[in-house]
């Protein structure tokens, strides 16, 4: 499949001022303390339960700036959560949205491109070259097409990204989505939400169930049970052609399906 992009609109939420850094890397269950200028990070948002919020890519524009983004819709409980543990800290919230451009199936000299000239940042885990940018003019790249939903969705499912309200929900821990490998550090200090997260860790606890990216057979739909050998493991959240990402069990043998 060659390149393409996509337009999308995104949520942002500017955080500004002296503490702006200290007061993120309080609050979000990635450090964000070593986030350099020009770079950016995912990290997952908790309640205190260590319950899901929300999952925000952060961009450090200054060492007094940053744009978080998030999925459409997202940027107010996003927001009234950091609020709330915004206590006699110097830096302030806005929220607003913005159009996006995802670029995927790239190749490397297109990656290079962008993310040179382009100021594109890495999207999802960037295995496959993923990049998205802002403020972009498409045509200013004439070998890369303009792709599908479809075609989108697609590249999403095979890099077993989840997106809130779809795939995981308010209800999710880290341990489920599949994301704490780039979402949540292990090192750094004190987070809402970090007790639960850590004592997992610890103990070597999975989840009661866990997002996993598998084959189906045609026919299947978001929501219905995912069965295998006449036993009932999991459910489809998303799916795709002959792909889906499904929440398993924990006790639930799923090799003979399961991708990666």
């Amino acid at each position: 499949m060659s390149a393409f992009y996509l337009e999308q609109i995104r949520d942002e939420i500017l955080v500004t001022g002296v503490d702006a850094r200290k007061f993120l890397h309080s609050q979000l269950a990635n450090d964000i303390a070593s986030l350099a200028i020009g770079d950016s990070r995912y990290s997952l948002l908790l309640e205190p339960t260590g319950k899901i919020t929300s999952l925000v890519r952060v961009r450090c524009i200054a060492e007094d700036n940053f744009v978080l983004d998030t999925e459409s819709g997202l940027a107010e409980i996003t927001s009234t959560r950091l609020r709330r543990f915004k206590i006699r800290i110097k830096c302030e919230l806005e929220t607003s949205s913005q159009n996006y451009f995802l670029f995927r199936n790239l190749v490397a000299e297109q990656h290079a491109e962008l993310v040179t000239t382009h100021n594109a940042f890495k999207a999802w885990r960037g295995a496959k070259l993923e990049v998205d940018a802002v403020a972009f003019d498409p045509k200013q790249i004439l070998d890369i097409r303009q792709g599908s939903i479809s075609e989108y969705e697609l590249a999403r499912v095979l890099a077993a990204w989840p997106i809130m309200g779809v795939d995981m929900t308010v209800d999710s821990t880290p341990s489920e989505t599949g994301l704490t490998d780039v979402a949540v550090s292990f090192t750094k200090g004190c987070y809402p939400g970090q007790e639960l997260v850590e004592r997992m860790d610890s103990r070597g606890t999975a989840a009661p169930r866990s997002l996993r990216l598998i084959r189906v057979v045609g026919g299947v739909r978001v929501g219905e049970p995912v069965v295998l050998n006449g036993q009932e493991i999991g459910t489809y959240t998303s799916v795709c052609q002959d792909f889906a990402l499904a929440l398993i069990k924990r006790s639930a043998d799923s090799s003979s399906i399961q991708i990666g």
